[in-house]
């Protein structure tokens, strides 16, 4: 994908950027930079890895390396480590850690002594189902929040370089203290993960026929479930304290929701279990509130949009030629979700529009002989 105007003129203010770690994120990393005209040098421990995300075009692995900024894409039990060895090797750059917790990071090398006023912990919002460089790409990070976590020793000048990198990728940069940042992954991150691993668990020993009964809502639920676990173990551990906080919280709400269920479970004449029906009814509630506070596309939330759903028919080239058609009526498409039923020769896909847009598609998707269903 080309790099937005905006990226290509932050990373023409880039000086030469190297990237240490070279598996989703610091490819990634490195192939939206050069992407948008930035020198990058990248370094792996695994030569395989390294040539790998060199051939993909994420940057060169031979040549002067003499970054002013370094970036260490590595996981939160060794980013310490390798940011310490960054500001020793380049006294003159500025090093920024991409680990998605921070305090564990900014407390390991405030014990090690070192020269923080030109280190900045940062943390890119985004990722994949899928690891490693051959899964890297571009547009990675564009649209996505990027958090810097300047600390109170950090030269502003360091944290400005950090942002104009981040905003380089396409991201929109966003500032938060190492604690805060901490516990803001916790909630919308962290436990998101712990939850998906959960549900998905229950679905181990389900038998074929059950199993089969599954839709779009077990596939959205758990559709990070499929994460690494050595990955997430550290993630996990970084951040125990935070994640803990949350879990906990959402404990008293789970035995609530338990208690409600059984009580029914023993008498669910309509007159008796008084009160456990509000429970399961304010606990639903309460999840419509916070699911309307997500941002969409644009910031938007998801409830200013309408939704088009349309049938599509299994068959190659189907729903290119869907969304070629919805973009010669002259509408944005804002979201898209595909759900496509156990052995039918058809997917339903849920096109989200602006509302104003919505009745003019449907009609004239219709014309075009689309089925869409109400």
């Amino acid at each position: 994908m080309t790099a937005s105007v905006e990226a290509k003129g932050a990373a023409a203010s880039l000086p030469p950027v190297h990237v240490i770690g070279t598996g989703l994120i610091g490819a990634s990393i490195g192939l939206a930079l050069t992407g948008a005209g930035a020198d990058v040098t990248l370094e792996d421990q695994s030569e395989t890895s390294v040539a790998l995300a060199r051939d993909l075009g994420a940057g060169r692995i031979t040549g002067p390396v003499d970054p002013g900024i370094v970036v260490v894409a590595a996981p939160p039990d060794v980013a310490p480590r390798l940011v310490l060895t960054a500001l020793e090797r380049w006294p003159e750059a500025v090093v920024t850690d991409v680990a998605s917790v921070k305090q564990v990071v900014l407390a390991d090398l405030l014990r090690a002594g070192a020269p923080i006023e030109r280190y900045v912990g940062s943390h890119p919002m985004a990722g994949r189902e899928r690891s490693g460089a051959i899964s890297a790409r571009a547009d990675l990070f564009e649209g996505r929040a990027w958090v810097l976590c300047p600390h109170e020793g950090s030269d502003p000048g360091a944290t400005r370089l950090v942002s104009t990198l981040a905003r380089a990728t396409g991201a929109a940069v966003t500032t938060l203290t190492a604690e805060d940042h901490d516990a803001a992954v916790a909630a919308v991150s962290h436990v998101p993960q712990l939850a998906a691993s959960l549900v998905a668990a229950r679905l181990e020993h389900l038998s074929e026929q059950a199993i089969g009964l599954a839709g779009q809502g077990v596939r959205d639920v758990t559709r990070i479930a499929a994460s690494d676990p050595g990955l997430w173990t550290q993630i996990l551990s970084g951040n125990a304290g935070a994640v803990a906080e949350v879990l906990r919280a959402m404990s008293v709400d789970l035995v609530g929701v338990v208690d409600a269920l059984e009580a029914l479970a023993q008498d669910a004449h309509v007159a008796d279990a008084p009160g456990a029906r509000a429970v399961l009814a304010r606990r639903i509630a309460d999840g419509n509130a916070g699911h309307a506070r997500i941002p969409g596309k644009h910031g938007a939330p998801p409830a200013a949009y309408a939704i088009v759903r349309v049938v599509v028919d299994d068959r190659p080239g189907e729903l290119a030629r869907l969304l070629v058609e919805i973009g010669e009526e002259g509408v944005n498409l804002e979201e898209l979700r595909l759900d496509h039923g156990l052995g039918l020769p058809f997917g339903l896909a849920e096109v989200s529009v602006l509302p104003a847009a919505a009745g003019p598609l449907s009609e004239a998707l219709g014309a075009r002989g689309w089925q869409i269903h109400s």
